[in-house]
């Protein structure tokens, strides 16, 4: 099962390196992973998604909450959340085929961001679901690159901590 972490840490030199090293030390994978600084900039949040069942992810959470750099640490994959993923695309586009391209790119509410004599390179942010479904749709025209931001997530209602 793929759970959803969301870890708040000091926003110091080499916190991500000793959070990133516990999981490799340990074998475990990290599927996504995404930090950015908080509205307060001497704290970080750290998204991170991996798979394992519920006996692991204890561990994990329970390593993780022993770093000195760690706040606070939630397995927030039980609770409601919003989450978001940004995702660039350039995919060949012939003047013929562009305004094609145009629908299916108004059709995912994405938007394109350079245009090339050949190419056209699209954004696209939601869910997971919906970035595999715009890769998808846009696959036959030609994907010539393709970048994807980690998972980003908050949860719904109150602070974090107040949960």
């Amino acid at each position: 099962m793929r759970h959803t972490l969301s870890v708040l840490v000091e926003n110091q030199p080499g916190v991500l390196t000793r959070v990133a090293g516990l999981f490799a030390r340990r074998g475990y994978n990290i599927e996504s992973l995404a930090v950015g600084q908080t509205h307060d900039p001497s704290v970080s949040c750290m998204t991170i998604v991996a798979g394992g069942d519920d006996l692991v992810i204890e561990q994990v959470v329970n390593q993780l909450d022993k770093l000195i750099d760690v706040i606070e640490i939630r397995d927030i994959t039980q609770v409601k959340y919003v989450d978001r993923e940004l995702m660039l695309l350039k995919v060949k586009a012939e003047a013929s085929m562009r305004g094609e391209i145009m629908q299916i790119v108004d059709i995912f509410r994405a938007r394109i961001v350079d245009i090339g004599q050949e190419t056209l390179t699209i954004e696209c942010t939601g869910d997971a679901g919906k970035a595999q479904a715009i890769e998808k749709s846009l696959k036959p025209f030609g994907i010539l690159e393709l970048a994807r931001t980690g998972k980003i997530a908050m949860v719904r209602g109150p602070k974090y901590g107040d949960v």
